[in-house]
């Protein structure tokens, strides 16, 4: 009877182990890319195997198979997904919970969204839905869009609207663990569209932003503002250091509210290209803000932490002082900080003595400080392309002074320090 009941148990599995088997090799034929078709590598167990993404999305959408994914969950690279199908609306819908991903151009740190709610419908290459953003059990903080999207053998090519809201509503569903949100007062609205081309990762944003305001950050002190760099410059953006470093740091400095959509669109690009950080984007308020409160850790947290600094800097303080306790907090390279310091250390007068070419030579270094501080004492130069375009994009001085200030500086020759 034992040697039965053994044989039974032997057979049991072996059917089992075939019949998974089977199941393996059957979802791998059917989802198996076609020649040039956009595919992904899948692990089921020990087993992995490639198969045509366009497939899986076409399958996964169909209504004869949806229905079966009705109550199931996955895990994926951006955490748990479970499924839902509606069928009176021929719609497949995907709850995120919570959710994440990590974007390069951003930093290390992932993006996070409590719960991501996503509908699909298709009508054969043409994706169409919604999406939702939330933070949990809370309806009064859900971002709400719409997206479309085409389907190809090679690509997935999507463009999502997000509808507008308060900006503070933006903030706790993407950033709800920045601490300044418990004493900001946040006013304003925003809207955002993008693209995105998928297996590319290519990405374009263009936010849409209006009335943004923020209060209770306390960055009204700084107008007395005494900085541990040493004595204050005093300089008036009508010096040659102020105009300098506007036209290297922050061109629009006297047009922006604190913020440059333009400038972080062309950062973003950059970035993208770059597959990492290469450019900031951040306007001088910003930078202002990482120096005196938030850090330099490299996350997009940070980013919209100074954004908040950033525009209550500008209702606080105004243009002139901003750009005052920038000049005087500012890193020059070897642990100096501030204009003045600089400028008696490099070349043994005040900052607002500097003459054209000298101001636009420490105005090139705040890119990277320490790296053009040991060019110039290795080679006797720092990086004079960079110099020149600072030179040629002083804007608010005559096209025939910029010219010559760039001329000038192209053959300047000025002794390393010591």
């Amino acid at each position: 009877m034992k040697k039965i009941l053994r044989y039974l148990l032997y057979v049991g599995l072996a059917l089992g182990v075939t019949a998974a088997v089977a199941v393996v090799l059957i979802v791998k034929i059917a989802l198996a890319p076609a020649a040039g078709e956009w595919a992904t590598r899948v692990q089921a167990g020990p087993i992995g195997f490639d198969v045509g993404v366009p497939t899986v999305i076409r399958v996964a959408t169909a209504p004869w198979f949806a229905p079966w994914l009705d109550g199931r969950s996955l895990g994926t690279r951006y955490g748990p997904v479970r499924f839902a199908w509606n069928d009176p609306k021929q719609t497949l819908e995907l709850v995120c919970a919570p959710c994440s991903a990590t974007v390069p151009e951003l930093g290390a740190k992932p993006i996070s969204v409590d719960r991501l709610r996503i509908t699909v419908h298709r009508d054969v290459v043409v994706l169409t839905g919604t999406l939702e953003a939330m933070t949990p059990g809370s309806t009064a903080s859900t971002l709400r869009g719409h997206w479309d999207g085409r389907l190809s053998q090679t690509k997935l090519q999507l463009n999502v609207d997000m509808d507008e809201g308060p900006i503070d509503k933006w903030y706790a569903v993407f950033a709800p663990a920045v601490p300044d949100l418990q004493r900001a007062r946040i006013g304003g609205a925003m809207s955002l569209r993008a693209q995105l081309a998928l297996p590319a990762d290519s990405f374009t944003v263009q936010p849409k932003i209006s009335q943004f305001t923020v209060e209770g950050l306390g960055t009204d002190v700084l107008l007395s503002n005494r900085s541990s760099c040493g004595p204050s410059a005093r300089l008036s953006p009508e010096s040659w250091l102020a105009r300098a470093v506007i036209a290297a740091e922050d061109q629009r400095f006297f047009e922006h509210p604190g913020y440059d959509l333009t400038e972080l669109g062309a950062a973003a690009a950059a970035n993208q290209k770059a597959g990492q950080i290469a450019r900031g984007g951040s306007t001088i308020n910003q930078q202002l803000a990482k120096m005196l409160v938030t850090g330099s850790e490299r996350t997009g947290e940070r980013k919209l932490r100074e954004m908040l600094y950033a525009v209550e800097m500008e209702q606080t303080l105004g243009k002139a002082r901003i750009l005052q306790i920038y000049l005087d907090n500012a890193p020059w390279g070897d642990g100096i900080c501030g204009a003045e310091a600089a400028a008696r250390r490099y070349f043994k007068r005040g900052a607002a003595r500097l003459d054209p070419s000298q101001a636009v030579w420490l105005a090139a270094m705040l890119h990277k400080p320490d790296a053009e501080l040991a060019d110039w004492k290795r080679t006797g130069n720092i990086n004079t392309a960079r110099a020149k375009w600072v030179a040629e994009n002083m804007h608010t001085v005559s096209k025939g002074q910029r010219d010559a200030t760039a001329r000038t500086v192209a053959n300047a020759r000025f002794a390393p320090p010591p």
